[in-house]
């Protein structure tokens, strides 16, 4: 289902009530008003309804959502209720992690991963085997991939996402410090992943909430009370 129309802030918080509503029926519960799931999310009960009514509603009055219906409802709008090929490129640690987080939970299967590390060469990461990045070319002619994650430095970047591009690749997880939805065509969906702004954005709040609530004399305990 491709929806029209729905602004990227709506898009943004699906994953959220994703993964709530996993936790919730990892815990027993199936049922759950809009209520109770913005206790839970920090999110108001309107904006919850007004985000799934974008959808086509799913709850029924005096009962709420049904947990698991819902779930698989906004996996469908995800996309995932499909599996998803994906490659990595990077083999280095945090190319390692992502390897071994099991994101085939979820729908995303990585079938291949590759470096330019000849002493990575044959390495596991779970069941697949690092390859040599010359190899990439043959194995995308010979497999399909939806994905490309790159977990690479910033100056090699540009040219390794302009070769997946030439290869048929059209979405990008991009690990790398630099912006490749600007320099890519308009087809190709980038998701830029800039660890160090989220770093930045949790010292932000640390200075300025958590520091400032110390130097107005209040604890942060002070606000649970």
């Amino acid at each position: 289902m491709r929806e029209k129309g729905i602004s990227k802030a709506v898009i943004s918080r699906l994953p959220r009530y994703y993964r709530y509503l996993g936790d919730l029926l990892d815990s027993g519960v199936e049922r759950i008003s809009s209520g109770e799931l913005s206790e839970r999310m920090k999110v108001t009960a309107s904006q919850i309804r007004q985000d799934l009514n974008n959808f086509g509603g799913f709850g029924q009055q005096g009962y709420g959502y049904n947990a698991r219906v819902l779930r698989g409802e906004i996996g469908k709008i995800l996309g995932l209720d499909k599996v998803h090929p994906m490659i990595i490129i990077g083999a280095g640690h945090l190319g390692q992690a992502l390897g071994n987080y099991g994101f085939d939970k979820n729908g995303f299967k990585v079938v291949g991963v590759f470096d330019i590390n000849p002493d990575l060469a044959g390495m596991k990461i779970r069941d697949v085997s690092v390859q040599m990045l010359d190899e990439l070319p043959e194995f995308l002619d010979n497999h399909v991939v939806e994905i490309a994650t790159l977990t690479i430095p910033r100056d090699a970047a540009v040219g390794v996402a302009e070769m997946l591009v030439q290869n048929g690749i059209r979405a990008i997880w991009n690990f790398a410090h630099t912006d490749l939805n600007l320099l890519l065509p308009d087809d190709v969906v980038v998701e830029n992943v800039h660890l160090s702004e989220s770093l930045m954005r949790l010292s932000y709040n640390l200075t300025n909430v958590v520091d400032g609530d110390r130097k107005d004399g209040h604890s942060p305990d002070s606000k649970k009370s």
